[in-house]
């Protein structure tokens, strides 16, 4: 794969993958989430990598999708396209929970949609205390995507995803870490040190047994999660892009202005 929008090096045992597309904040696109699924097969093959360290940028850990991209395929009719794009990202975010090397992610500045579910995937999360965490979808006239609805619903309650799916708030790092979504929150400018500190000292540790726990845990907790994800998520996505709310959400992003919703 020529890659484009992610960086990689192989650092003590500890493969540090960086979303690298400072134009569009890092959003996860098509062709974004195929290069960090590659990156992810890649390390998971590697027995040099022990442990997987996700990282974002400094302004953002990612945007979520690229909305400029939307609504180009709005003006050109090509919404169906969108599919490939829903697909991909729930293939990322099951490939991270399913894998049997531990991902930490670590985030900075904002965490939007997609890029959202990303970090909130990790099987550990260390925030700055600029993080925040977005469930943005709905300013789109969207669900959520990327299983942030399942993995919010396992990890909070219903009632919580519920309200942050809905409200689309901004979820800051502190808040985050008190629901037990984030397992550290420390400076950003020691964001990086701390989170390869945290992969280091587990990278010390049985690997085999981490394996295993990880499986333990998928099991017990994230068993449908597939299903979840080709069954309920995909299909809901492809049906709420062709709705006028979308085509609403989208405009009004582009044109810097509030969405007029009509519920159609």
């Amino acid at each position: 794969m020529d890659y484009k929008k992610t960086l990689f090096h192989l650092e003590d045992g500890i493969g540090c993958i960086r979303m690298d597309s400072p134009e569009n904040l890092n959003a996860i696109d098509a062709d974004m989430a195929a290069e960090l699924l590659q990156r992810l097969e890649d390390c998971e093959k590697d027995p040099e990598v022990r442990l997987i360290l996700l990282l974002g940028g400094e302004k953002a850990f990612s945007a979520g999708g690229d909305i400029g991209y939307f609504g180009s395929l709005i003006r050109e009719d090509r919404l169906r396209e969108m599919k490939n794009i829903f697909t991909a990202v729930g293939r990322l975010a099951l490939k991270i929970k399913q894998m049997e090397k531990l991902v930490i992610t670590a985030v900075k500045g904002a965490a939007a949609g997609a890029g959202a579910n990303l970090a909130l995937s990790g099987d550990f999360v260390i925030a700055a205390e600029n993080a925040k965490f977005i469930q943005a979808f709905v300013n789109l006239g969207l669900a959520t995507d990327t299983g942030g609805a399942y993995l919010l619903s396992k990890s909070i309650g219903a009632a919580r995803a519920l309200e942050l799916c809905i409200s689309g708030r901004p979820l800051p790092a502190a808040e985050a870490e008190q629901l037990g979504l984030v397992n550290r929150v420390c400076p950003r400018e020691e964001l990086e040190e701390q989170a390869m500190a945290f992969a280091l000292s587990l990278a010390k540790g049985p690997l085999l047994a981490y394996a295993r726990i990880k499986k333990q845990i998928f099991a017990a907790s994230y068993s449908d999660y597939e299903r979840y994800l080709q069954e309920v998520e995909l299909p809901l996505q492809c049906s709420g892009v062709e709705t006028a709310d979308f085509r609403e959400g989208v405009t009004a992003f582009l044109e810097k202005r509030k969405p007029a919703f009509r519920g159609e």
